[in-house]
């Protein structure tokens, strides 16, 4: 009996001690929206590692899985999928929606004294975390990072664009906005073309050329329509990684902790790098590969200040303007900041 007992009481605890055993966490598998393609030069070289980043600094309690190429929304569509929780991250490229966030559009102002995107994307976040009102524009996400593009190159088809001069009359395509005004300014003719559709228009001379990244020129093989690369005082073009609110708010502290630890200003940097700065090197190498010309050329200082002064601090102080009649009085102080972060 005394014996019965015990194995009873044996059996007990060991059921007892069971239940106390915390079962092992499930992953958590967080869906991301992206435009490009999984083999683009940015997603290779910032998408993918960041999305590896955040697994190593959550002790795998968190994987992305990334949907490329629009599969699981169209680019324009980003933004919105994130915030209906179609995709719980999404990849967000905010020239598809004019005046969502009109403060952030200081980041696009042409002429900025900026070299890279690695750069320019430290201070979009410190600008970002140190205006509200900035702050106020993105807020139907929860915003992971903000990076940006280094300047647009001119890269043309027929001849080198070395002065102002030699830019007047030049059919070039631009972005909307600002860019388009500084063109006009230079004395071109800007173009408003879609991405996939400038190959064809330099290839059968519709335009003379067109401001682009290196990233965009290595991934839609410009180098093969293009021999002439000038570094100019263009503009660059930001993008934000943001998430579905409800599904931040449902992360425990710990793993959100540990998600921003790579995103935020150290994440800003490392999507602006890799997405952009790195591609110069790949157009170069590719294209002498594959035997097509990169003859690059910068502008001296002294040519520079012309451009700055007739296409670059017009278009600012315009646009300063613009934001004060829309009821934003703090666009100077913002467009001051961010000239002091550049310095």
């Amino acid at each position: 009996m005394k014996k019965r007992v015990f194995l009873s009481l044996v059996v007990g605890i060991c059921f007892v001690l069971s239940l106390s055993v915390a079962a092992p966490a499930e992953t958590i598998t967080l869906s991301l929206t992206d435009q490009n393609s999984e083999a683009g030069w940015g997603p290779v070289h910032a998408l993918q590692p960041w999305a590896k980043k955040v697994e190593e600094a959550t002790k795998g309690k968190v994987t992305i899985r990334i949907y490329p190429s629009q599969t699981l929304s169209k680019g324009p569509d980003n933004w919105n999928a994130v915030k209906s929780g179609i995709a719980d991250i999404g990849w967000c490229f905010h020239g598809y929606w004019p005046g969502m966030t009109p403060l952030a559009d200081v980041m696009s102002l042409p002429a900025l004294p900026l070299k890279s995107a690695e750069k320019f994307s430290e201070a979009f976040w410190k600008l970002y975390e140190k205006f509200p009102e900035i702050q106020k524009e993105f807020e139907a996400n929860k915003i992971l990072l903000l990076y940006t593009s280094h300047p647009y190159l001119l890269i043309t088809t027929k001849k080198q664009v070395k002065t102002l001069e030699d830019i007047k009359g030049l059919k070039i395509r631009m972005t909307g906005g600002p860019p388009t005004e500084q063109m006009k300014a230079l004395g071109g003719v800007p173009m408003l073309i879609p991405m996939p559709d400038n190959y064809l228009a330099l290839q059968k001379g519709v335009i003379d050329g067109m401001g682009a990244p290196w990233e965009a020129i290595l991934a839609f093989r410009l180098y093969e329509v293009v021999k002439y690369y000038t570094e100019v005082p263009f503009p660059a073009v930001y993008f934000s990684i943001a998430m579905n609110k409800g599904k931040w708010n449902s992360l425990p502290k710990d793993i959100q902790d540990a998600m921003m630890s790579v995103s935020g200003l150290e994440g800003s940097k490392f999507w602006g790098r890799n997405f952009f700065d790195t591609a110069k090197e790949a157009v170069v190498e590719e294209a002498k590969k594959r035997k097509f010309d990169v003859n690059l050329y910068s502008l001296p200082p002294e040519e520079q200040d012309r451009w700055l002064e007739i296409g670059g601090k017009p278009i600012w102080e315009a646009w300063v303007k613009k934001m004060e009649d829309k009821g934003h009085p703090e666009a100077q102080k913002i467009l001051n900041a961010t000239l002091e972060l550049l310095k």
